[in-house]
């Protein structure tokens, strides 16, 4: 079954989209490099994904037959590694040392008391089994955190914070992870991707009921603004990868003018 073609084809096309996904922050970080500052912009959704990316490299080696996985989540550690690094040298110096805390509480600190609880506690196909119930829970928790900017577009009648082809390029990631576990008969891969589905198609909806719908002002200027990540050309492995996230670029606590689907927008890409 390993050997299915399908599967082989499904894990290409996923990770053809899932690399998308992770570079899909360029054009962020070649205008942090351009204006030597990365104040107004967020370094935890690149955190969050090279945690998420660790995870499913640690999964995917714990099992066989998983090769595809390990592959897009290696690439997305490099990209993600870069982008935090570049975040880290324009970073003010109280942004940059909260960066560096987050890191080392969850880069370092989780994934080290993960890596050490299962190699001491689980052996054989009990491990791999309880890395994949990890990966599997951080990934529906990730996919399930746009419900806030759902709920914003619902209040506001805009569809300024959720840019469609993010919501495409995110749920055709989410269909070929899951045809890739399915056919894999993987349920650690597969469930979470029915989430990140259902939620994909719930925001494409959105977006066609509120794409010409008349902006709800009153409602606009009670929300708090927040950072702007980048308009993207066309971010999962489930990944694939939001709630407001706190601002981690002002120094008085509050982000610059902009859309932030994209900070929220987590990438898991599996």
């Amino acid at each position: 079954m390993a050997n299915h073609p399908l599967i082989f084809a499904f894990g290409i096309l996923g990770n053809i989209i899932s690399f998308t996904v992770f570079i899909s922050p360029v054009p962020t970080f070649y205008g942090i490099v351009k204006k030597k500052s990365a104040e107004g912009f967020q370094s935890v959704p690149y955190v969050v994904a090279l945690f998420s990316s660790m995870l499913w490299i640690y999964y995917a080696m714990t099992k066989t037959n998983e090769t595809l996985i390990i592959t897009i989540n290696s690439f997305g550690c490099i990209a993600e590694t870069i982008y935090i690094a570049i975040y880290f040298a324009y970073a003010t110096k109280k942004t940059r040392m909260q960066t560096l805390r987050l890191v080392l509480l969850l880069n370092f600190g989780g994934f080290g008391l993960i890596l050490f609880l299962t190699q001491i506690l689980c052996k054989g196909a009990k491990r791999a089994e309880v890395i994949g119930w990890i990966c599997m829970a951080f990934s529906i928790s990730v996919f399930v955190a746009p419900l806030s900017i759902m709920g914003r577009v619902i209040r506001t009648k805009s569809v300024e914070f959720m840019p469609f082809n993010l919501s495409l390029t995110l749920t055709l990631s989410a269909v070929m992870w899951f045809l890739y576990g399915l056919l894999l008969r993987d349920i650690y891969v597969t469930v979470p991707n029915i989430a990140g589905m259902v939620l994909g198609v719930l925001q494409m909806v959105l977006y066609g009921i509120y794409r010409n719908a008349k902006p709800n002002q009153a409602e606009e200027k009670k929300l708090p603004t927040v950072v702007k990540l980048e308009e993207l050309p066309t971010k999962v492995n489930s990944e694939v990868y939001p709630v407001s996230l706190p601002s981690m670029g002002s120094e008085n606590g509050e982000a610059k003018d902009g859309k932030h689907f994209e900070d929220a927008q987590i990438k898991s890409l599996v």
